[in-house]
């Protein structure tokens, strides 16, 4: 606590309008919270003047990034007695200036508002003069990751050869998003989420300092809401300070102002879902759209309970990592026996899956409903299954009407099961096309997938990518990308381009990926990506395996039936199915 009225005594001084998380904003390494491992770093090498050019803070939002560049900019240009705790001393002009707003050697720039070229342009002329006042002219630059390749390729520039009296600080919650030649230009810090324990001990010394009387419970749970950022906890906090009671806050109030539901309800979920009792689910979501709770809320602190419920059944009941009340952890243990991992993974996979669809909230409960619903039946609610070959019957093929069948014509082919033939009582019968995409997806085999089953569902994987990212759908069209082995549960993806193979081994391409073929072939399964051989022995072996698979499928041999046709050349349609004509 001691470490929380040091900073409460300095914030005293700030103007008492200010929001909370400006007001009470760390001074010092030492106020910084939860990154010891980046304040610690930078003290030491401040005292044994190994001060680098660049650096980049990578981290969530809300963790300190912004405010540990501030303060290791006024480390830098510190010219008072650095005392025991060290340098900025907080008390010289250097210092003051900085903490009030009015040093014109620091420069903050917003890349999001100011991502092009000629801004880069501009900050490349600026650099060359020395500072006005200050030992070292400091750039941060927040949300780097928003500049433009051109503006990176201008910044690069001035990286590789910087002025001696220049400091960059790159802030970025999305690291992955630089290009490596910045990267390795700079010395990188990543910043990690703040505990909830540690959250809660400085929103207990603000509280204080406030004359809020929070319980430690409410705090708790506004700690929890913000998932490890001190910033969001504040201004959370901040908006509470208006609604408490005569300066107290309790949980229920917590709960009224943030559209929370405490975890007994999600508790209550959960038992439906091992229960596999639908009426009850969906009952509860009703209740809870009716009491106006935040359901986008609601489904994050669910994703939270399975979290915590999955790694009691990993580790066999340890829970000393988890930060969760006891009487919870013991409600959870009941559950543990009664469910099995695969179910929890497949429930995790699909609940955290709705954080997008809940924040636009077009379509109310309705996408916690179906989750609820995909969770609880063994199968999805489709039409009735037919043979992956016949799935997706082109729709090019006119009806065929068979009253008198002509003389030579072989006899009809039978309708798969699952299309809507209609009997009669006459002796016409009238076959009707099956459209593109009507028929239910096919269902997984009973052992291991094998290459052929891969193929038949892969338009469904392609399909199943394009809602979430259209650029990614193209890259897997067949006429690019097809799979072309199966190694236990790993799927190789075969592409004919470079680019295409690297694109779609980014970390976040690959993810979806991986995350929605898991999902069509219903287990873990994870991608490999190889170029195709493009000599041409390797070219006729695929043109020959592709003719036979063509041979075999019972819509190619229907179609050469019926129109006494034989097989001249074989495509990959669209849906990356071959197609005999």
């Amino acid at each position: 606590m001691a470490m929380e009225a040091g900073v409460l005594a300095g914030g005293k001084a700030e103007m008492g309008g200010q929001v909370l998380y400006r007001k009470w904003r760390p001074q010092r390494f030492e106020e910084v919270i939860g990154q010891e491992h980046v304040t610690r770093t930078l003290q030491r090498a401040l005292i044994a003047g190994r001060i680098a050019h660049a650096y980049l803070f990578a981290g969530p939002r809300g963790t300190g990034k912004t405010t540990t560049a501030r303060i290791l900019a006024k480390a830098v240009n510190c010219t008072g007695d650095p005392g025991p705790a060290g340098r900025p001393c907080n008390i010289c002009p250097a210092c003051q200036a900085i903490n009030e707003g009015r040093a014109v050697d620091l420069i903050e720039i917003d890349a999001a508002s100011n991502r092009g070229i000629d801004e880069i342009r501009d900050l490349r002329e600026r650099v060359r003069f020395a500072p006005a006042e200050f030992r070292y002219k400091v750039y941060i630059i927040d949300e780097v990751h928003m500049l433009t390749p051109e503006a990176f390729n201008a910044l690069l520039k001035t990286l590789e050869e910087p002025p001696e009296h220049v400091i960059f600080i790159l802030a970025t919650t999305e690291p992955q998003r630089i290009p490596p030649t910045v990267l390795s230009r700079c010395q990188r810090f990543d910043f990690r989420r703040v505990r909830v324990s540690d959250v809660v001990r400085r929103l207990e010394a603000i509280a204080q300092a406030e004359g809020l009387q929070a319980t430690h419970e409410a705090l708790e749970w506004i700690a929890r809401s913000t998932t490890g950022s001190v910033r969001d906890a504040e201004s959370l906090l901040d908006q509470l300070l208006v609604y408490g009671r005569e300066g107290k806050l309790d949980v229920a109030e917590v709960q009224a102002v943030l559209g929370l539901r405490g975890t007994e309800q999600v508790a209550h979920f959960v038992e439906a879902l091992i229960d596999r009792d639908l009426p009850r689910g969906l009952r509860l979501i009703q209740q809870l759209a009716d009491e106006g709770v935040d359901l986008r809320q609601f489904n994050r602190e669910l994703v939270a309970y399975l979290r915590n419920l999955l790694f009691l059944a990993v580790t066999q009941g340890a829970a000393e990592q988890l930060e969760v009340p006891q009487e919870m952890v013991e409600v959870m243990r009941a559950q543990v026996p009664r469910t099995k991992v695969t179910d929890l993974t497949a429930w995790l996979r699909r609940f955290s899956e709705l954080d997008a669809e809940l924040r636009t909230g077009w379509y109310g409960q309705l996408p916690l409903e179906l989750a609820m619903v995909e969770s609880v039946l063994p199968v999805p609610a489709t039409a009735p299954e037919v043979p992956p070959a016949v799935r997706t019957l082109s729709t090019d093929v006119p009806p065929v009407r068979t009253g008198a069948p002509p003389r030579g014509t072989p006899p009809a082919v039978p309708r798969p099961a699952g299309t809507m033939a209609r009997a009669s009582e006459g002796p016409a019968v009238e076959v009707e096309p099956v459209r593109r995409g009507e028929a239910a997806p096919a269902s997984p085999p009973a052992g291991p997938v094998d290459l052929e089953y891969v193929r038949s569902v892969w338009p469904q994987v392609v399909e199943g990518v394009r809602p979430r990212n259209p650029s990614v759908q193209a890259l897997l069209h067949s006429s690019a990308c097809q799979p072309v082995a199966v190694e236990g549960q790993v799927v190789v993806l075969g592409f004919r381009y470079a680019f295409h193979k690297g694109k779609v081994e980014e970390v976040q391409n690959r993810r979806l990926v991986e995350e929605v073929l898991s999902r069509v072939l219903r287990g873990n399964y994870g991608i490999r990506c190889v170029l195709q051989e493009s000599d041409p022995a390797a070219n006729r072996r695929r043109q020959a395996a592709e003719r036979q698979q063509a041979q075999r499928d019972p819509r190619v041999q229907a179609a050469a039936n019926i129109f006494n046709a034989r097989i001249v050349d074989v495509q990959a349609t669209d849906q990356g199915e071959p197609s005999g004509g």
